[in-house]
């Protein structure tokens, strides 16, 4: 060791013995640590979202068809020779418009007949009247007798009786002239024609002359199982029910509306009951014939708790949840639950707002399991 002192020789030995004990104990506590560490089961990753509080609308979806407020079958009231045609096939007409005329000439020339008569009868019935005066002159003064006077007075009566089935045919013959010109009798849409300028028109033919469709207002007529009945009554006991309309495919929201009346009958071959509801249809976007989504609010139910329908889970003893404790493991939650729709599931029981519950990775999961949870959003809002 060369100039050493045993003491100097002592004290490095000894310093490096040390340095090797402490080596040891850094080596033997980390490899312990990854041993415990390697013991722990590893988290199993899920998908997480809080159970919220809300008020949510309830709904009954059904099919429905479209339906015309009116409609009309145009037809002529008089035979005749169709000299104009006034409307524009699929025009948007008003009551009173003229839709068609037929040749009025032979019901203007028996309107013109009967006022002729009625003024020959009426020229008679002075006549007829100045003698009733005279006869009555003559009775005074003993130169006519009272049977005299009696037939002229009838005769005079006759005349009169004459006049009014004069004016009476007169009426009858103005009515005609007036259904030579044919007008709507409500707003709505002019369908096809089904008759051509110049052809003779009857009262009877099959075809009509158009079809005059009312589209603003319409309604929708549907069906709901007799099941439903009650909560629909009790809906309309407290007020309007409002009706939405969507799209057969039932993802765009074509009008608002309420709902007019529930049908008398129960059907018992189905066991349902039809509906109808009114749409304003301003915009038209509702058609005749159309078939539609329907989607009635029935009540709203307050500050419930919520959860995605995916969140809820079927075993053995009903329904439960996996819920995601503070230490980041789950517990099995049994659950009492009210389905609304495809977005939201009401709790009833078992889960409180703002806890956590899985909604994607539940098949791996087991009572105690350490989850490495991810937040996922909560399903989009409700159709309204």
């Amino acid at each position: 060791m060369g100039g050493r002192s045993p003491r100097q020789i002592f004290l490095v030995v000894a310093g490096i013995a040390l340095t090797c004990v402490a080596a040891w104990i850094i080596i033997w506590r980390h490899g312990s640590s990854q041993a415990a560490q390697s013991a722990l089961p590893p988290s199993i990753p899920v998908s997480v979202t809080a159970a919220a509080q809300r008020d949510v609308p309830i709904y009954y979806d059904a099919l429905g068809t479209v339906q015309a407020l009116n409609t009309v079958a145009i037809r002529a009231q008089v035979n005749g020779q169709l000299i104009s045609i006034d409307f524009r096939q699929g025009q948007e007409v008003h009551k009173g418009d003229v839709l068609a005329k037929i040749d009025p000439a032979v019901f203007k020339s028996a309107l013109d007949q009967a006022v002729s008569k009625k003024s020959e009868d009426e020229a008679l019935l002075v006549d007829a009247e100045k003698d009733l005066e005279r006869f009555n002159t003559l009775v005074l003064k003993n130169f006519e007798t009272h049977q005299n006077l009696d037939a002229q007075q009838a005769k005079v009566d006759q005349t009169k009786a004459t006049i009014d089935a004069d004016q009476a045919a007169i009426e009858a013959a103005q009515t005609q002239l007036n259904y030579a010109t044919i007008t709507a009798p409500i707003d709505g849409v002019v369908g096809f024609r089904q008759v051509d300028i110049g052809n003779i028109i009857h009262t009877n033919d099959v075809n009509p002359l158009t079809v005059l469709t009312q589209i603003k207002p319409c309604t929708v007529v549907f069906t709901l199982p007799q099941d439903d009945l009650g909560p629909v009554r009790e809906a309309m006991v407290h007020g309007s029910v409002p009706v939405v309309a969507f799209d057969q495919n039932d993802k765009e929201q074509l009008a608002e509306g309420h709902l007019l009346l529930i049908n008398n009958q129960i059907d018992q071959t189905t066991s349902t009951i039809q509906l109808k509801a009114e749409f304003s249809n301003e915009d038209e976007r509702l058609w005749p014939g159309e078939f539609v989504r329907i989607r009635i609010l029935i009540t709203t139910r307050k500050d419930v708790v919520t959860i995605p329908p995916v969140a809820v889970q079927r075993g053995p003893t009903g329904l439960y949840a996996w819920v995601v404790k503070p230490d980041n493991t789950v517990d099995q939650r049994v659950i009492e639950t009210t389905s609304v729709n495809n977005d939201v599931t009401i709790v009833t029981k078992g889960i409180a707002a703002g806890e956590q519950v899985v909604v994607n990775g539940q098949y791996r999961l087991d009572v105690g399991s350490r989850v490495d949870a991810k937040t996922q959003a909560a399903g989009g809002p409700d159709k309204t």
